[in-house]
């Protein structure tokens, strides 16, 4: 039944009140059908109340995120404290030991320094000694070949 019209002339045609009752019946159901029922639908009040209701949510809701972040926050800086120290002794630590590493290379470059001058000075001895040495037989042989020398013309 698409309107009110056909619905009167279906009911002036109708031969019988029977089928006068069964038009208007199906006339109610295709109502009922497209629309809800009183009670279904919303009143001004009840939106109010739901409105109130939806606002009082929203503001709990609002304050447990407050909340959750404020904890996270308080969790999180917390962490990076912990983080920081952690960082400070790991840093200390290392600086401990390359300081002890220092120290080391430094007894050990101080002992190598120490070594080459050892070596050095054992250098310049023996060049000495082969310089005395050397200048001693040069010395020896011109002295030899002076008085030979002088022999031969002397004598």
């Amino acid at each position: 039944m698409t309107s009110v019209i056909e619905l009167y002339e279906q009911l002036s045609s109708a031969p019988d009140d029977k089928t006068r009752a069964r038009l208007i019946a199906e006339a109610f159901e295709q109502m009922e059908q497209r629309y809800p029922e009183v009670t279904d639908l919303a009143t001004g009040a009840a939106l109010r109340e739901t409105e109130l209701r939806l606002q009082k949510e929203i503001e709990q809701l609002r304050g447990e995120v407050k909340k959750d972040i404020e904890q996270l926050r308080g969790d999180m800086q917390k962490d990076i404290e912990q983080l920081r120290g952690d960082m400070q002794k790991d840093i200390e630590q290392l600086r401990g030991d390359m300081q002890k590493d220092i120290e080391q290379l430094r007894g050990e470059v101080k002992k190598d320094v120490a070594e080459v001058r050892g070596d050095i000075a054992q250098s310049k001895i023996e060049t000495i000694k082969w310089t005395v040495a050397w200048t001693g037989g040069l010395l020896l042989a011109q002295a030899t070949l002076i008085l030979g020398g002088l022999r031969y013309l002397l004598g």
